[in-house]
């Protein structure tokens, strides 16, 4: 009879638990409005050129110009020697001061192909690109390109995936697996770790040990760049990025596994650069921004991850690196989400999600 009584008392705790989980989700959904302003193929990455007008990248190969007012879309045509194969493709956008920077699985023959960036003077009808940076070598791989693309000051951070290849993250020698440092003009700065301190090191490469690092955003409160890193079975996370350090890919595995289910290496270990949050297990991490904007002004400071397998986004709120907090602020509304852009004058959210370009707003 007691075990039945304490059957009961868990079962109804479970269910109070569960109903009490909903609620919190019915409650955030009833906050925001979703609208699909257009519909795209494979969408990866996004720009704003202006305040009614985005620059946005297929993966498997074209670039469009899109009016957020009359949602009109035209091509732009490009010169891009671009390889779609597995997750590579056309990656990442910025526009900056009328120049347009990509990155993108170039094509370096035989199957091979690198994360490289090229920039070009911004055209709406016609981009012709020339490379500033590629990643080497070339690997002949599907995987685990990145990337993302920032401009802080006069420099331009990129994050270039591993392709794959596990310890290659751990080769300073290689580009794949780290986060890039080169000039606007892709010419190398000066105080780069490889001349101040890391002389074995390519002299593009900031920092190593990464594994496919999909998110990259400056922040506009603390000046400092933030990374999302997609993990392998479990492992994603969220840090900063730290001139000269190592994230710890493949000797660390943040709390993941292989997909064959044997482990890979702790969470952390003492001498590697130690992630400000961790999933475990992954919900797959894409894009990152933090969000600086009028239209949600309270989570002004606050990181936002947007997520693929988990379709989530969420928010944290990580000024105390002891007391971070994390909140789902929706999940499985609007497909796999890729990338995230705030609008530089009022604030609202625009998704690439699914095959689609979404707008999130306050009902």
């Amino acid at each position: 009879m007691v075990e039945g009584q304490n059957f009961l008392k868990v079962r109804k705790f479970f269910i109070s638990i569960f109903f009490f989980l909903i609620s919190i989700n019915v409650s955030f959904a009833e906050n925001f409005n979703f609208e699909k302003i257009v519909d795209l193929d494979d969408p990866w990455g996004s720009t704003f050129i202006s305040n009614d007008k985005l620059l946005i990248t297929e993966k498997s190969g074209k670039i469009k110009f899109i009016n957020l007012n009359s949602k009109e879309i035209s091509e732009v045509k490009h010169n891009l020697n671009y390889l779609e194969h597995g997750q590579g493709g056309l990656l990442d956008v910025l526009f900056k001061d009328s120049y347009v920077y990509i990155s993108y699985a170039e094509n370096r023959g035989n199957g091979k192909t690198s994360t490289s960036i090229a920039k070009t003077k911004f055209n709406e009808k016609n981009l012709t690109f020339k490379n500033i940076f590629q990643a080497n070598p070339p690997i002949n791989s599907g995987y685990h390109f990145g990337s993302r693309l920032v401009i802080k000051d006069n420099f331009l951070f990129a994050s270039a995936g591993e392709r794959g290849e596990g310890m290659i993250a751990q080769d300073p020698s290689k580009h794949p697996g780290s986060i890039i440092r080169i000039n606007i003009d892709g010419s190398i700065p000066k105080d780069n770790p490889k001349f101040s301190g890391k002389p074995n090191w390519l002299p593009e490469i900031y920092q190593i040990g990464i594994r496919n690092p999909q998110g990259l955003t400056l922040s506009p409160f603390d000046k400092k760049i933030y990374m999302s890193n997609h993990g392998a079975r479990g492992g994603d996370w969220f840090g900063e990025a730290k001139k000269g350090e190592n994230y710890g890919w493949k000797i660390l595995g943040w709390g993941g596994t292989n997909y064959s289910g044997i482990p890979i290496g702790p969470k952390w270990k003492p001498g590697f650069t130690k992630a400000i949050h961790y999933w475990v297990p992954s919900i797959a991490t894409s894009a990152i921004t933090i969000y600086k904007g009028k239209e949600f002004s309270e989570w002004n400071g606050h990181a936002l991850i947007t997520s693929l397998k988990d379709q989530s986004l969420r928010k944290l709120i990580f000024n105390d690196l002891s007391n971070i907090k994390e909140d789902i602020i929706f999940k499985g509304k609007i497909g796999r989400i890729r990338d995230i852009q705030v609008h530089p004058n009022n604030g609202k959210i625009y998704f690439l999600a699914g095959d689609s370009l979404w707008l999130m707003e306050k009902s």
